[in-house]
């Protein structure tokens, strides 16, 4: 009774252990098998009793044990449908150490070895893209869904100067220098971010981040970066907007892109300039003084089919009359005392095949406006003290601020060169009549500022742009250039956005018809010196402003002569 009960509570055992046990005796045949065993091989427990390994198990090793005697541990032995077991056999000895029989305990280990091949498929996978990762030129950094570095590759350290201990396990932010995490912003949006510019490293080098999300079955584990270089390409961009500007000082500066045109009237000018600027017609442009008269000059040159040839200005205001014939037209060698030997070549000479910008044109003496009517009828020059034509090709673009029709009523312009140079008038409307455009006007000359002068001034602010708005602009363009730049000097080195208090003092915050003297009101003390400069500039902006820029007329007011006019607005930025 005792022993078939220790049986039962034998095989109760077995049949509880998840591992397959199968006992065989001297002669082979099963005496014990577990119901794990059972289930492995595919056989009935009670039928399996007595039967011979090798039906059961046709690969069975448990024979070779009970013939050597030695032990097989940890053996894989594959079955018939892909199953895999992992098997230990140990042989069965009795009291005087004669081997008796044989257990075999065996897993299915198919899923592990499945899950190994994976593993190793896995990391197989992970050295190829961490080679990959490794060989790209673009810096990369991967941070856990807390933000904190997880890897880095080589072109991340070159740019940055920081090593994996400098940045593995530590926040996100540890390598910027200038700008906002790209890595907090995807790990709390979920969402990718590109193109965000900023500074990283020790070196503080400009790059340019995209970043986007890692998601693993629609969780977020974490966000990845990649980092371009763009410091080269910047150094390269100015050196090659230093090259531009060299070449402008030498030819043309400008072309139509530099025109900012927001404004209907502004709009259609441009388009009519764009039409003018591929046919050899003579164009004059009309507008105040600051409206940009020589820019659409320099864009009609360039968009024309002389652009590759010389772009000659002359302001004809600011030449005295006794010399601008001579420099206009040449002259030959003993035409005046100190006379050049072997004469001079005038400026339309040199710019034969080119373009000649004559701006104030209404300022030059009826002397020199009957050899200009002789360029543009015969087109030939004569030098001054010589009588032989000289064939020249020439194309003529020119500006003036002045009414020319009141001029040729008035005997002070000749009225067939008055037709011949108004054969296509552009009119350039003054800063006043076009508002709109002052914003992006401001944001414009801001770059250029920042080439100038080396400022890194971002933006300027909207109660800033208000007050801009508000004012007249008696000196058009011009005038809020030299504004701004003004507001950038008074700006502290870590400012980067221009604000009311930043424009010059004398720049009137109040309504455009304030009386001057608000442009004195709540100012500290100052030398008489200073106020009068203020108020006389103040006061000249006022003339400029009531006459619509014509600084004859304004000349004439004051009482002074237009050259000490043009001394008096550059000197205050008029």
């Amino acid at each position: 009774m005792r022993n078939s009960t220790s049986i039962y509570h034998l095989e109760v055992i077995l049949d509880a252990i998840h591992d397959g046990i199968i006992a065989i005796d001297k002669q082979g045949r099963v005496v014990q098998i577990n119901q794990a065993a059972a289930e492995l091989v595919g056989a009935a427990k009670d039928q399996a009793i007595g039967q011979h390994i090798e039906q059961i198990i046709p690969n069975s090793r448990l024979r070779r044990v009970l013939e050597t005697g030695e032990p097989e541990i940890n053996r894989q032995q594959e079955l018939g449908d892909n199953t895999v077991l992992l098997s230990s056999r140990i042989p069965v000895r009795d009291g005087t150490g004669q081997i008796i029989g044989a257990v075999a305990v065996f897993r299915d280990i198919s899923d592990i070895r499945k899950l190994a091949e994976e593993i190793t498929d896995l990391k197989e996978i992970r050295s190829l893209l961490e080679a990959i990762i490794n060989a790209t030129q673009d810096a990369i950094s991967v941070v856990d869904k807390e933000g904190r570095g997880i890897m880095i590759n080589p072109a991340y350290k070159r740019i940055t100067g920081y090593s994996e201990a400098d940045v593995l396990g530590k926040p996100a932010t540890v390598d910027i220098a200038q700008g906002e995490s790209v890595h907090m912003k995807v790990l709390a949006t979920r969402r990718p971010v590109r193109g965000v510019q900023m500074k990283v490293g020790r070196a503080k080098k400009d790059v340019l981040v995209d970043g986007a999300p890692i998601m693993v079955n629609d969780q977020l584990v974490g966000s990845v970066a990649v980092i371009h270089d763009i410091s080269e390409i910047k150094r390269l961009t100015e050196e090659l907007d230093k090259a531009k500007q060299i070449i402008r000082t030498l030819e043309a500066k400008y072309d139509f892109k530099d025109i900012i045109a927001l404004s209907p009237d502004m709009v259609r000018v441009v388009e009519l300039a764009r039409k003018a600027a591929n046919t050899p017609v003579t164009i004059l442009l009309l507008g105040e003084s600051g409206t940009g008269k020589e820019l659409f000059a320099h864009a009609i040159h360039n968009s024309s089919r002389r652009r590759h040839n010389q772009f000659i200005r002359v302001n004809c205001a600011a030449i005295p009359d006794s010399l601008l014939e001579s420099e206009l037209f040449g002259y030959s060698e003993g035409a005046f005392t100190g006379a050049r030997r072997g004469g001079k070549k005038g400026l339309f000479e040199q710019a034969s095949g080119g373009t000649i910008f004559l701006d104030e044109i209404g300022e030059v003496s009826l002397n020199v406006q009957a050899k200009l009517l002789r360029v543009l009828q015969e087109r030939e020059i004569v030098r001054v003290g010589d009588a032989k034509p000289i064939p020249v090709d020439v194309r003529i673009i020119a500006a003036t601020n002045i009414d020319l029709e009141k001029a040729v009523a008035a005997g002070k312009f000749r009225e067939d060169l008055y037709y011949r140079i108004r054969v296509f008038p552009l009119y350039i409307p003054p800063l006043r009549e076009r508002r709109e455009e002052i914003p992006a006007l401001a944001r414009h000359l801001l770059r250029k500022f920042n080439q100038e002068y080396g400022r890194v001034v971002e933006d300027i602010s909207q109660e800033a742009i208000a007050l801009l708005q508000e004012y007249a602009w008696p000196g058009n363009v011009r005038e809020l250039e030299n504004i701004l730049g003004r507001a950038i000097i008074n700006m502290r080195p870590t400012e980067t956005v221009i604000r009311p208090e930043h424009l010059p003092q004398f720049f009137p915050h109040g309504p455009r018809q304030a009386p001057v003297a608000s442009a004195f009101v709540g100012q500290e003390a100052r030398s008489l010196k200073d106020a009068v400069a203020d108020f006389e500039r103040e006061y000249l902006r006022r003339a400029l402003e009531q006459h619509r820029g014509n600084k004859t007329r304004v000349a004439a007011q004051l009482g002074i002569s237009l050259r000490s006019l043009y001394y008096k607005m550059e000197r205050y930025g008029l």
